[in-house]
């Protein structure tokens, strides 16, 4: 059976549904591995326990702070922010969080793009709905946040994003977006969304999926409209995007003119969440090299 009813669908029937994808990335009953003290307390309750492979950056040469923007609806978007210490405004790179909020591991990935010289903003795009750090309980944090933050409204909570940087520090006149599962979708829809935008990296975010009232396309049906490249980097085990979906993603960019340069990458041995050194699925391999491509892809597109 088919796994949506869109044209770009394919046979997929040992796709995984995304929530449960989701909740069977973090592993954690697998491991009981703790990265102890308020470090600990800075992950999301979900995510519980930390693993011993988690990174921590220090914050030598670069700042951090925490602010909100004004929404189009009026809505206080909370903003973490990471940026390199004096100089001229930096390029800005927005990461979009996973399910589970902007907790300890968004907020580190934040200072590892100010190190390499970025202005690195992560929006707490579920805020309106609640706090998904906070939320232990899968069901809830699927049924009560995630499920309610339409597309529409992420799309421009971005947009708010940028402009805040531009007067804020960001030289928002080179813009690049990263986000990682929930967030990897995001940037395609993102990339589709914005002619301003001139690079990004999605993080193994579903490119096909049954349509909802709120989220009513899947980034395969958007690709005719992508403005910015993008590079997509995804696991080969990873049981709720199967590479047969990257294939047909892959070859719908390339029909439509957008690959190159807009690539895929596949890391055989990894799995959903390679990049999480904090949870279970972290492939320390497939991380490394996927972090490399990832600096070289905004070096080449956003830093200019």
């Amino acid at each position: 059976m088919r796994d949506n009813k869109t044209p770009d669908s394919v046979e997929a029937t040992d796709r995984l549904p995304e929530d449960r994808n989701w909740i069977a990335s973090t592993g954690m009953d697998r491991r009981k591995l703790l990265v102890g003290g308020a470090f600990a307390a800075g992950f999301a309750a979900a995510c519980q326990p930390v693993a011993s492979t988690t990174v921590q950056t220090d914050a030598e040469d670069i700042t951090e702070q925490t602010a909100s923007v004004k929404a189009t609806d009026g809505f206080a978007v909370p903003l973490f922010v990471a940026k390199p210490k004096g100089g001229k405004p930096a390029p800005v790179i927005i990461v979009v969080h996973e399910i589970f909020g902007v907790h300890e591991w968004i907020k580190d990935i934040c200072r590892r793009f100010a190190k390499a010289g970025y202005c690195a903003i992560a929006p707490d795009l579920f805020a309106r709905h609640g706090d998904a750090t906070k939320e232990a309980d899968f069901k809830a944090l699927i049924d009560t946040i995630v499920s309610k933050a339409p597309d529409a409204q992420v799309m421009a909570d971005i947009d708010s994003t940028y402009a805040w940087a531009a007067q804020n520090g960001g030289d928002a006149s080179r813009r690049g977006i990263t986000g990682f599962c929930w967030g990897g979708r995001v940037v395609w829809l993102y990339a589709a969304h914005s002619k301003a935008l001139d690079g990004g990296v999605a993080f193994y975010g579903r490119v096909v999926g049954k349509p909802t009232p709120l989220q009513p396309s899947s980034a395969i049906e958007e690709a005719a409209k992508i403005n910015a490249p993008v590079l997509g980097q995804y696991g080969g085990k990873d049981k709720g995007i199967p590479v047969a979906d990257l294939d047909l993603m892959k070859a719908k960019l390339k029909a439509l003119g957008k690959a190159p340069p807009s690539d895929i990458t596949v890391y055989p041995d990894a799995d959903h969440g390679f990049m999480a050194d904090y949870r279970p699925s972290y492939n320390e391999l497939a991380a490394k090299a996927a972090w490399t491509a990832t600096l070289d892809w905004f070096g080449k597109y956003v830093r200019k």
